[in-house]
């Protein structure tokens, strides 16, 4: 099908973008990679009178180490995060998550920050950046401001984002040295994940000294598995099994057609030991 007529506009500065959405209000989308956005448009879930396209401000993009973090431009392309070097160092959890997510087409078009401010339960991206306690940087006509991972999804595909806001970085501090692994449990290649688990891991010795892990698809909104971070803290590899048997404690998967509330609740656990059990010996 093809898209309602709309005015298209191409800001060069986060400033001209910023003033445009003061300008058109709710009349206006935004349009980053457009994966998710390009497909309501054509089977005309939503009409705007505007698309404005951030492709042409090249401050949004980039990654950077900014000390005690990295930080990831929220037009960063998914291919770029997944071949940066910064990242499988610094934020290994980060590339692993990439690594499963979509095809290479997708990853070559889709945005770091695109995907994240989508907020799909879903996506392959909110429960790593939730383990690892990224900050979500925003942009308003006020000035900018930074909303931790925790406080950033707010509901089904709701975010700390305001309506005259743009996301425009993602710092995600270092876990150098971490062992990190993302494991999806999914029916067709490609596919949304039924249930996925990102975790990551500090030994000391053959103990885990932290473990933090996120639920991808086991509520409204990513989720983390503090009960089994709180387990895993100080405990040998032999107890990780006990420990992910707490995966879905506190959480509210969808039920429909990939599975029940139930089957994922079974998932998340024998995923999350998968997962940590993998990080763990790095």
């Amino acid at each position: 099908m093809i898209p309602a007529q709309f005015e298209y506009a191409a800001p060069s500065s986060v400033e001209e973008a910023l003033g445009l959405m003061s300008e058109h209000g709710d009349d206006a989308k935004i349009l980053a990679g457009g994966q998710s956005l390009l497909p309501v448009l054509r089977m005309r879930l939503n009409a705007p009178e505007w698309v404005i396209d951030l492709n042409r401000i090249d401050s949004l993009r980039g990654i950077t180490d900014v000390g005690d973090a990295i930080e990831i431009g929220a037009m960063t392309i998914h291919a770029d995060v997944l071949e940066s070097p910064l990242v499988a160092e610094h934020a290994a959890l980060i590339s692993k998550a990439t690594s499963h997510l979509a095809d290479s087409q997708i990853r070559h078009r889709g945005t770091f920050g695109g995907a994240l401010a989508h907020a799909d339960p879903a996506g392959d991206l909110g429960a790593p950046a939730l383990a690892l306690g990224a900050q979500f940087v925003i942009q308003g006509p006020n000035g900018s401001r930074t909303v931790g991972a925790d406080d950033f999804f707010v509901d089904l595909f709701e975010t700390a984002i305001g309506d005259d806001e743009l996301l425009t970085a993602i710092r995600v501090p270092k876990h150098t040295g971490w062992g990190a692994h993302y494991e999806k449990f999914v029916r067709v290649a490609h596919q949304w994940p039924i249930v996925a688990v990102a975790a990551t891991v500090r030994m000391d010795g053959d103990t885990i000294a932290e473990a933090r892990v996120g639920l991808t698809n086991m509520g409204s909104t990513p989720v983390r598995a503090t009960g089994v971070e709180e387990a895993l803290r100080g405990a040998a590899m032999t107890d990780i099994a006990d420990a992910a048997a707490k995966a879905a404690d506190g959480t509210r998967p969808p039920s429909d057609l990939n599975g029940d509330a139930d089957y994922r609740k079974h998932l998340a656990g024998v995923l999350t030991r998968r997962a940590v059990t993998a990080a763990a010996k790095g």
